[in-house]
């Protein structure tokens, strides 16, 4: 960041908020010291941070070479972006991006004229292909891992749906629990 990057990013947010930030944004398990330096925080603010998102379950606690580190809870993770995709879509609005999920996942197949993801891997790896067809077919691989993803999203969206709407819904008290 240039100095008045740094100076609006310092000004406009807590070092907490910071810490909280790049967590965030991490995308593999970082050192203390590496996400205090990034957050432009003291170790001993980034250290607090990351305890207490750790105790209320945001992240979780790792070695990295014997050093403390942290990374972001993959279950966590999962739940919010569930939540998210409830919050932000219908029912029926999830059930069409299901719809066009598995036909986007059906074209690839055919185009390849493969039944799955793992054939598509196996015939990638038995055939001799150029450079140029190999970067294709690792993009076509991302592709079907991205589909993939938002498909297993948007059917737990689905199943979730009902329970996530009634336990968010005014009507329910603070304590509800499950019929």
């Amino acid at each position: 960041m240039g100095d008045s990057d740094q100076r609006s990013w310092t000004d406009s947010m807590s070092g907490r908020e910071r810490v909280r930030h790049v967590v965030e944004l991490l995308d593999k398990p970082a050192p203390v010291q590496e996400i205090a330096d990034r957050a432009d925080v003291s170790r001993t603010t980034a250290d607090d941070e990351l305890q207490r998102l750790q105790s209320d379950d945001w992240v979780r606690e790792t070695t990295i070479d014997g050093t403390k580190a942290y990374d972001l809870n993959p279950v966590r993770m999962l739940f919010d972006e569930v939540t998210d995709l409830i919050n932000e879509y219908s029912r029926d609005e999830l059930e069409s991006q299901l719809t066009e999920l598995k036909t986007e996942q059906e074209e690839l197949a055919a185009e390849y004229d493969v039944s799955s993801l793992t054939e598509f891997r196996e015939q990638l790896a038995g055939e001799d292909l150029s450079a140029a067809e190999l970067r294709e077919r690792r993009n076509v691989v991302e592709t079907w891992e991205a589909i993939n993803t938002e498909l297993r999203l948007v059917k737990h969206a689905l199943q979730l749906y009902d329970d996530v709407v009634g336990l968010s819904s005014p009507e329910n008290s603070s304590h509800s629990t499950f019929a």
